[in-house]
């Protein structure tokens, strides 16, 4: 009779629908919070769920998912750049940036823990094929030209924290190894010894004051990094245990052009070429024309296809690749090469979606600009636009899958391909889910002005993201 009685219960009290689980866990989240959600079926095209959809939040790393579709709408994604050095009349010798960002020891395409070759394997290979072709002497400078952009490295609301870590390095149409050296600092053999200083890649880029002591064992590691004013004289201070594990710090470089032609300078060098001049940089600013002087071509090298730089950009959340995309989508399209055009084209996508005017406020490609706003109703506006084009399965497969890979590797299940965002006011998770019962889904979560620990926001949201799987 009990189980009689349990199952003319159970059907009598229907399972919650999506929007009561959802509205029950918006009720109890954690703390005090400023939430905003959309979620939509891509069969039906109707709204399953939304809650402050058109309020406007800061979506962090979630704007790249703005970037990414706007750059394989619009350059497509087949589309390569090509980076070249050549030799101009005057005798220099000059390495021509074309927003290209793989200029480095990673391997494309994107895989999970497929780790990363050596730093300046790409400009290696640049500079083995110089040497194969004849180059054996240079009669002027070595030169980093990133003329096919304007010099404007940094977004204005990226704030002088953001500049100093590697997530903020400076957008640069040349450059190399994500514009950043790796600085390692190990313990001396014994107390009394300095510190031991090694960089990846070896460029003698940065002049180093090294103070660092190593101090008796047991203790720990107090270590400080400051900087000059013209970001190329490193202070090292404090003390590190002898016998204490190596602490590593990713530095971004100021000047990337100059970076370059200094990496340029050191391989050639030591591959027998003949240097009379320097490394340089050559800038420009965005009132003055580019006009490349008539130059021999001496290498070329081409990108892995845009699908796989876009993987990478959204799978490990690059700031400055999503940079690079926006204005590479402004050259193409608005031939200006400029943070400036490339938003203008994508408020042209937005309006070509169906967004409705006063759906976001931009300011950079990344998200990492704390004056970057949009709603969760934009956000899916833009994720059915793309499902519905012809680069459906491209767009899909930059996001992160959940438990599988990128930043969502140690999060959620694999019915989930989004990208994450976290800023310190701001946490969010944008993509498409494969539902159970609803086919494909896209769905937007933003929380911005938080009162919990970001870990249990982070939580909040998958249980959120979880239910739409049902």
């Amino acid at each position: 009779m009990r189980s009689a009685l349990f199952l003319l219960l159970a059907a009598s009290c229907p399972a919650q629908t999506l929007p009561e689980r959802l509205n029950h866990l918006l009720e109890t989240g954690p703390g005090k919070y400023f939430a905003g959600i959309q979620v939509v079926s891509l069969d039906t095209k109707k709204i399953l769920f939304k809650y402050n959809d058109e309020d406007l939040f800061m979506p962090a790393s979630n704007m790249k998912v703005l970037t990414t579709a706007l750059a394989l709408l619009r350059l497509g994604p087949d589309y390569r750049f090509s980076t070249h050095l050549v030799r101009e009349s005057t005798g220099d010798v000059v390495l021509i940036g074309s927003g290209d960002p793989s200029l480095s020891g990673r391997v494309y395409p994107y895989a999970i823990d497929s780790g990363s070759g050596p730093p300046l394997h790409a400009l290696e290979a640049l500079a083995d094929r110089a040497v194969a072709a004849g180059l054996t002497r240079i009669d002027g400078d070595v030169v980093g030209d990133d003329r096919l952009y304007p010099w404007a490295p940094y977004p204005p609301s990226w704030t002088e924290d953001d500049m100093q870590r590697e997530y903020g390095a400076p957008v640069s149409a040349l450059t190399l190894n994500d514009n950043i050296i790796a600085l390692t600092i190990e313990p001396g053999a014994e107390a009394g010894d300095a510190a031991k200083i090694s960089l990846s890649p070896q460029i003698e880029y940065y002049a180093i004051d090294n103070r660092i002591v190593t101090v008796a064992k047991g203790g720990e590691a107090r270590i400080r990094i400051s900087r000059a004013q013209n970001g190329r004289q490193l202070l090292l201070w404090g003390s590190i245990p002898a016998g204490h594990s190596s602490f590593g710090e990713d530095l971004p470089v100021d000047d990337p052009a100059l970076f370059s032609a200094q990496a340029l300078y050191d391989l050639l060098t030591r591959r027998g070429v003949t240097i009379t001049g320097k490394p340089v940089a050559r800038h420009r600013s965005v009132h003055d024309d580019y006009n490349p002087a008539p130059s021999e071509e001496l290498a070329t090298r081409v990108s892995p296809p845009l699908v796989e730089l876009l993987q990478v950009t959204d799978k490990t959340s690059q700031n400055l690749h999503a940079e690079l995309m926006l204005r590479a989508v402004g050259h193409a399209t608005r031939y200006m090469g400029t943070r400036e055009s490339g938003i203008e084209e994508m408020a042209t996508l937005f309006k070509q979606a169906g967004a409705a005017a006063g759906d976001a406020r931009l300011e950079d490609g990344s998200g990492l600009a704390r004056n970057v706003m949009v709603t969760p109703r934009l956000m899916v506006r833009i994720l059915a636009h793309l499902y519905a084009s012809k680069h459906r399965e491209a767009f899909i497969s930059l996001f992160p899958i959940g438990g599988e890979d990128g930043t969502l590797k140690n999060r959620l299940t694999s019915e989930i391909h989004a990208k994450t965002g976290t800023l310190s006011r701001a946490i969010a998770l944008s993509g498409y889910v494969e539902s159970k019962t609803r086919g494909w889904l896209a769905f937007s979560i933003i929380v911005n002005s938080f009162s919990a620990p970001p870990s249990d926001v982070r939580k909040w949201i998958d249980k959120i993201a979880s239910e739409l799987t049902e």
